[in-house]
C-alpha cells in the first residue's frame, strides 16, 4: 500500500529542527559505537596475542563509547516523541480532525485475549501509538500490537528459551453497535501459507460444530466461519458484509482475522514494518516521508466506510 501525502506547512518547519536533532543523533551513535568497536578488536588482539596490556587498553577505549550512547537516549526518546505527537499529529489531523495518537497507549493486553482471535496467552506484550476516531455514528481505534510467547528446552550448556510471535501488527476495533450473544470468528482458510499456517495456529479455536456454513463460494474460499450462535453468526455475516470483507482482505498485505464480540468488532492485520517512526539514519526532510504511515492511516480509517459499520441495521440492548 502506498499513496501520495502532501506534508502540511507547518509541519515542514518541525521537521527542519527535527533534522538537526537526527544528525546530532546520528554523529553521537557512530561515534559511540566507534569507540565501542575498536575497544572490542584491541580486546580481542589482546586475548589471542596474550597481550593483557592490549586488552586493557581495549576495554578502557570501550568505556567512553558505551557512556556517549548512554547519554544520548534522552535524545533519541525526545526525537521520537515530537515526530508523533508533531509530525504524525499533525498529519492526522488533515485526514479527519476526530483522529488523535497517544504513542504510550495502545491495545490492553487484557483486550487483546479477551477479542478470542488468539488461543495463545502472551509471555511478552508490549503495545502503542494508540490511534482513536469517529467516523459518523461509528467509533473506532486500532494500535500496534507485539505479542508473543515463549517455549523452554533442556539442552546441555543449560535451559534454552525461545520467543515466537503471536502477532505483531495492528489490532483494529469499532463499535458495531449490536451486544453479541454469542462469538464469531472469521479467520483465513488457506492454512498452507505462511500466514495461514501462524493462524491456524494462534488464532481462536472452535469446535467443527460450531463450523457456519455461507452461502458465498468467494468467501469461503478465503475464509472459514465459526460461530457459537449459527443464526447470529449468518445475521453478522450478510452477503454484502461477506462481499466488503472480501474486498478488504484483496486491499489488505496479509490475510486478515475477524472476530465479532460483545459490541465490537475486531480485526488482525499481521504486518512485517513498525509504523508511526521516525527514521533515524535517513533524512526527514524527503517528500514521501509520511507515505507509508498515512497510507496505513488511510486503510484503518476506510474500513468504516468498506464495512457500511454507519448503516445501523441493530439497535444496543
Amino acid at each position: 500500500m502506498s499513496t501520495n501525502f502532501t506534508l502540511p506547512s507547518a509541519v515542514e518547519n518541525v521537521l527542519a529542527e527535527l533534522e538537526i536533532e537526527r544528525k546530532k543523533i546520528v554523529s553521537s551513535k557512530l561515534q559511540g559505537w566507534s569507540f565501542i568497536v575498536l575497544g572490542v578488536i584491541c580486546f580481542a588482539f589482546g586475548s589471542v596475542l596474550s597481550l593483557v596490556i592490549l586488552a586493557i587498553v581495549g576495554f578502557i577505549i570501550a568505556i567512553p563509547g558505551v557512556i556517549i550512547l548512554f547519554r544520548i537516549g534522552d535524545n533519541v526518546s525526545n526525537y521520537k516523541r515530537r515526530f508523533k505527537q508533531e509530525v504524525i499529529g499533525a498529519a492526522l489531523s488533515t485526514v479527519d480532525k476526530s483522529l488523535t495518537l497517544d504513542p504510550s497507549r495502545g491495545i490492553t493486553q487484557s483486550e487483546f485475549t479477551s477479542s478470542q482471535l488468539f488461543t495463545t496467552s502472551p509471555d511478552r506484550y508490549s503495545t502503542e501509538d494508540l490511534i482513536c476516531g469517529n467516523i459518523g455514528k461509528t467509533s473506532f481505534y486500532f494500535a500496534e500490537v507485539h505479542a508473543e510467547y515463549k517455549t523452554e528446552v533442556q539442552t546441555k550448556s543449560g535451559r534454552q528459551v525461545t520467543w515466537h510471535d503471536i502477532l505483531k501488527g495492528i489490532v483494529f476495533t469499532a463499535d458495531f453497535n449490536k451486544n453479541f450473544n454469542g462469538v464469531t470468528v472469521v479467520r483465513p482458510k488457506d492454512f498452507g501459507s505462511k500466514i495461514g499456517a501462524w493462524f491456524s495456529k494462534n488464532v481462536y479455536s472452535f469446535g467443527d460444530k460450531n463450523l457456519v456454513e455461507l452461502e458465498n463460494d468467494g468467501f469461503n474460499k478465503n475464509f472459514v466461519t465459526y460461530g457459537t450462535d449459527q443464526i447470529e453468526a449468518r445475521y453478522i455475516l450478510t452477503p454484502a458484509m461477506m462481499e466488503k470483507i472480501n474486498d478488504l482482505n484483496q486491499r489488505s498485505a496479509y490475510t486478515i482475522s475477524l472476530s465479532f464480540i460483545d459490541t465490537r468488532m475486531y480485526i488482525a492485520f499481521p504486518l512485517d514494518k513498525n509504523y508511526f517512526e521516525p527514521p533515524v539514519f535517513k533524512t526527514l526532510l524527503k517528500p514521501d516521508l509520511l507515505d507509508d504511515d498515512m497510507s496505513v492511516l488511510n486503510f484503518m480509517y476506510d474500513i468504516v466506510r468498506e464495512l457500511d459499520l454507519n448503516t445501523r441495521i441493530w439497535t444496543k440492548q
